[in-house]
């Protein structure tokens, strides 16, 4: 036992606490193995407790189960991102609910040992990240709260049903951002699998009690009096409920008097800035994105701006680079995926056994992926890019260096003042917004510490295939990249006269089903003066 108890802690410390487990899917199948060996130390405890603890040899079968499952497949089975939320909820809460029910006897190791190793459990914030995670796949590709309940998500392996107080957590997480659009599907969901019989320990006035008001908040008045009046009729002694009845049935009167004095003219201008403002207050949030709409429906494989003609000079061939000595027996498969800006995909140009050990490489030395602040030019984390990355010299290992190689060859760019191999894993609902690889004119510092000039190419190899989600798309021409393992895709970011192509701004789409492994290659200007030479046209 002190044997068991001694591997487990080890095993935890490997794990780095409050790490962000959210933001990386890879390192999150860390926790399973966790969780399952976590099963095992609280079966032992129910063996010498078992009459005394029947409540907690329940909780445990049940888990035992799930983790025989989970661990048998950990990539996919987390690749359902209900699973990967559901995962950060039970370490993160439920664990400590059952601390206190097996608290009534603190003789036994199991609990020492579960406090103890606490500390490296999933926060409050790997929590909430995945249910945002939940929320932001919801909107991008325009899932009901009922179909993501249901797990019928696309290429599902491990289906996995909310309960109803999943659905709850989700809507009180939205409610504290104050997102009472959210907070309304949620809650709403909540309630059905209630009236459908779902056993539940939240009850149905907690529930309406966060939905009448998430609905008065979008300016439905009628409604939340509605629900007001249900939650009476169960509980009529509800102190916010009779409170809020009075308030609902005087906005109504006071609305209701004031349509009544207004002039037709004026009737209608109020009704419109009614709507614009329900309109407003419905939407997720203040979004800073301007091409959200675009980017959103090509992550969903809609709009994509390719005319058949433009599709027909489209072309596959073997390509050797101007006949490179070391491709002219070997030859790459080079498909064109868009025209303008050209991008390129690359076919078998990455083994699995080399995907294999990039990955092992990366993964002890992931971490959360960071953004520079356009202002500060301090790096930091941000919540429109979720996942974790690593980076990878080519002195470390030959796979790497023989990659670097590799890219040159194809590319015909010098790789010596390229960045190192960045190798990204990204998490639950795993995206990075429309961005630009390459530093624009306001930005004149962007890359000075490197000494390199700017980024004037980008590689990127696809390292896993993803069952659903997970495109690489660039909404200002309409174009969709979808992930293929093995592949890599190729454009410039800069014109050869060293301009900034902004028809290159780009992103990666939330992954909605799967696993999503990538690793890139960043190429700089400097060192590529005779073998991309400089236009005399700005835009060439």
């Amino acid at each position: 036992m002190a044997l068991s108890w001694f591997l487990l802690s080890f095993l935890f410390r490997s794990l780095y606490a409050h790490n962000d487990f959210f933001t990386s899917i890879g390192q999150m199948t860390d926790l399973l193995y966790t969780e399952k060996d976590l099963v095992k130390s609280l079966k032992e405890y129910i063996r010498q407790e078992e009459n005394r603890l029947e409540q907690v040899k329940e909780w445990a079968d049940k888990l035992d189960s799930l983790t025989n499952t989970a661990t048998e497949d950990p990539e996919g089975f987390l690749g359902h991102p209900v699973n990967a939320f559901k995962l950060m909820k039970r370490l993160n809460s439920e664990w400590a609910d059952l601390e206190s029910l097996v608290l009534k006897d603190t003789t036994n190791g199991f609990i020492s040992n579960l406090t103890v190793q606490r500390q490296f459990f999933p926060t409050d914030e790997d929590q909430t990240g995945a249910a945002k995670a939940l929320l932001r796949l919801q909107d991008t590709y325009r899932l009901s709260a009922n179909t993501i309940s249901n797990g019928d998500l696309p290429g599902v392996v491990h289906k996995s049903r909310m309960t109803v107080a999943d659905c709850y957590e989700l809507g009180k997480i939205a409610y504290t951002d104050a997102d009472y659009y959210h907070t309304e599907l949620w809650m709403a969901q909540a309630l059905t699998q209630l009236e459908e019989g779902e056993e539940s320990t939240i009850d149905k006035i907690t529930i309406l009690d966060y939905l009448s008001y998430a609905i008065y908040k979008q300016g439905q008045l009628e409604r939340a009096l509605e629900l007001t009046k249900r939650m009476l009729k169960l509980d009529p002694d509800h102190h916010r409920a009779n409170g809020n009845l009075k308030y609902f049935e005087f906005q109504l009167e006071k609305q209701s008097t004031a349509e009544a004095e207004k002039k037709e003219v004026e009737d209608k201008k109020r009704e419109k800035k009614v709507l614009d403002k329900r309109d407003t207050e419905r939407k997720r949030s203040k979004d800073p994105l301007p091409e959200r709409q675009k980017y959103e429906m090509l992550c969903r494989g809609e709009g994509v701006k390719l005319t058949p003609r433009r599709q027909s000079r489209l072309f596959c061939r073997y390509y050797d680079n101007n006949h490179n000595p070391l491709l002219l027996l070997a030859p790459v498969k080079q498909e064109d995926e868009w025209d303008r800006p050209r991008i390129v995909r690359y076919h078998d140009i990455i083994s699995d056994s080399e995907i294999e050990t990039v990955k092992e490489m990366a993964k002890p030395r992931l971490r959360r992926a960071t953004i520079s602040n356009p202002i500060t030019g301090v790096l930091e984390t941000a919540p429109y890019r979720i996942s974790k990355s690593a980076w990878l010299s080519g002195y470390e290992h030959s796979t790497i260096e023989r990659i670097n190689q590799r890219i040159e060859d194809v590319t015909g760019l010098e790789m010596d003042t390229a960045e190192e191999l960045q190798v990204a894993n990204y998490g639950v609902g795993g995206q990075y917004e429309p961005h630009f690889d390459f530093g624009r004119k306001d930005e004149p510092d962007a890359f000075k510490e490197l000494g390199t000039g700017n980024r004037i190419a980008t590689w990127l190899f696809y390292m896993s295939d993803v069952s659903a989600g997970g495109a690489t798309v660039f909404p200002d021409v309409g174009a969709a990249v979808w992930p293929k393992k093995g592949t890599a895709v190729f454009w410039y970011n800069l014109f050869a006269s060293g301009e900034g192509d902004y028809s290159t701004r780009h992103a990666a789409c939330p992954v909605l089903v799967g696993n999503k492994w990538v690793s890139n290659k960043w190429i700089h200007e400097r060192g590529q003066e005779f073998r991309r030479p400089c236009a005399v046209s700005e835009m060439e």
